[in-house]
């Protein structure tokens, strides 16, 4: 037998484990719901149609969930993003600050979503906690749960993303060599220097995937939302659950987790546009200096 069609076959049988899986897990369910909103439930309707994504198109409370379900999914990854990057830096400045914050940013970790949002929901409702804190001082309390733009659940969201996010930046700028670290201080760089030009650009990699996870988590978040967001407009997950477990509408369902799959998919890319947009011009202006 050819030698070369042997190590093919070889190279094949050692990635069925791994290929397979992901084909059996991930690819067959996702092929199965973006055919599953091509169908219809109605009796005699053609196997093969579009009534679904047209209804879907063309109606405001579903547009409207559309432009909140991504504004769910940003908010608290930016959010999030930028509490994360400054402590994971500081976690690295030396061993106390690495011992106190590396303990205080672990405990929202073990808290549920679904308790992370009823804490919200008990401190910041009109006539929580903080509302009869202030309420003596003669300052009322905005309102923050159930509002227009969903800030309660933007709080909740952030305050259970922020320690994930932490957990892989701080990991993946703890993996930066000290000599680097140690080099650019020696030769007059300061703390934010440092961070600027040299941490977050090595650590981009960490980065990258401590954004598209958190906000892949935001963006599908149904618990949180439902608790704390507007009565309107209600993001996709929550319709997906009430189209699909109180009506059975199971295409309209499909069709929501297709959109959703595709608008995370875009985000991803513009970020990486954006990702390397800064970093060509990092990388120009460190050429001219």
């Amino acid at each position: 037998m050819n030698p070369t069609k042997v190590n093919t076959l070889t190279l094949l049988l050692c990635l069925l484990p791994g290929v397979g899986y992901l084909l059996v897990f991930f690819g067959l369910p996702l092929v199965t719901v973006v055919f599953g909103s091509f169908t219809s439930r109605a009796p005699g309707a053609s196997p093969i149609t579009l009534d679904t994504w047209i209804t879907l198109f063309s109606s405001p409370v579903y547009l409207d969930g559309l432009w909140f379900s991504l504004w769910l999914g940003i908010a608290p990854t930016a959010v999030s993003l930028l509490v994360s990057l400054p402590l994971s830096a500081l976690m690295q400045a030396n061993e106390t600050s690495q011992k106190l914050f590396g303990t205080l940013y672990r405990i929202p970790l073990v808290v549920p979503g679904v308790v992370a949002g009823f804490l919200v929901l008990v401190i910041l409702d009109r006539g929580g906690m903080a509302s009869r804190l202030l309420m003596p001082l003669g300052i009322p309390m905005p309102r923050l749960v159930r509002d227009d733009w969903g800030v309660g659940a933007i709080i909740a969201s952030s305050w259970k993303t922020i320690p994930f996010m932490t957990l892989i930046i701080a990991g993946a700028m703890a993996a930066i060599s000290k000599d680097i670290l140690a080099a650019a201080r020696t030769l007059g760089a300061n703390r934010l220097t440092v961070l600027w030009r040299i941490q977050l650009p090595l650590a981009q990699p960490g980065i990258t995937a401590a954004v598209l996870l958190s906000f892949i988590g935001s963006l599908g978040s149904y618990v949180i939302p439902s608790l704390l967001g507007p009565a309107y407009p209600l993001p996709l997950s929550v319709h997906m659950f009430a189209e699909g477990f109180q009506k059975g509408n199971w295409p309209m369902v499909y069709a929501m987790g297709t959109l959703l799959s595709v608008l995370a998919i875009a985000v991803l890319l513009a970020y990486y546009a954006i990702v390397g947009s800064f970093s060509r011009g990092s990388a120009a202006l460190t050429a001219r200096s």
